[in-house]
């Protein structure tokens, strides 16, 4: 083995003829300087290591509260929305419940309301046929003067559109009779606004007559103020 080899084999085997060597050609401080340079590499990168692992404990802490936290979110919503949808379908067959309780009692009512209104025509027709009797049967017993000649009869009398429920004619005058089964003073008006238009058509001077069931004192009164003749049955 020759001088160089031996020299390369202690450089790479004894460290303190490393060193030596290294003190001779002045490495020696450099040498010192990159392993302290190194020593606190090494530390800084363990103190490092021990940080990143706290940072990640951390992180994995905060990281396991967000997902508690998202978990128990999403379990309430889930529930919430389950709830809701059980409130909506109680809300909605309630409302369907409802709807079709409705619907039956508006058919039920409009029904109802169509059977009372022809039941109210055909009472009312009635009414009046019978009122109109007992009116005409009191006219002709106390009101016509001996020998006044009744020409016609007519009830349901149209002129011009007016409809006059009992007209009694004679050869000198009319007789107008209005029938309301409670008779308001209003109807005491169109009495005398028929009467006027029957007098104007047929030329003779006319008496309106009002009748009913449940006249009131003061539509009475009013009535026979303007000379109307007054029968109540």
């Amino acid at each position: 083995m020759g001088l160089r080899d031996e020299f390369l084999r202690l450089l790479r085997e004894d460290e303190e003829f490393r060193l030596a060597v290294a003190g001779l050609l002045g490495l020696s401080e450099i040498l010192q300087e990159l392993k302290k340079l190194r020593e606190d590499l090494s530390r800084s990168l363990r103190l490092e290591e021990r940080r990143l692992k706290r940072h990640e404990r951390r992180w994995r802490e905060e990281e396991e509260r967000w997902r508690t936290w998202y978990e128990t979110w999403r379990k309430f919503l889930e529930e919430h929305e389950r709830r809701w949808r059980e409130e909506e379908e109680r809300w909605r067959t309630w409302y369907e419940t409802w709807r079709k309780f409705l619907e039956d009692y508006l058919a039920f009512r409009e029904d109802v309301l169509r059977r009372l209104s022809r039941l109210e025509e055909s009472h009312g027709a009635a009414v009046e046929a019978q009122f109109s009797r007992y009116v005409w049967e009191d006219i002709r017993d106390t009101v016509l003067a001996p020998g006044e000649r009744v020409v016609r009869r007519v009830r349901n009398a149209d002129f011009d559109g007016v409809d006059v429920d009992l007209l009694v004619e004679t050869e000198d005058r009319a007789f107008v009779v209005e029938v309301k089964t409670k008779p308001r003073v209003d109807d005491v008006g169109t009495l005398l606004v028929k009467a006027e238009i029957v007098r104007e058509k047929l030329g003779k001077p006319v008496v309106p007559v009002l009748t009913g069931a449940l006249i009131g004192r003061e539509v009475e009164a009013f009535a026979r103020g303007k000379g109307v003749l007054v029968y109540s049955y």
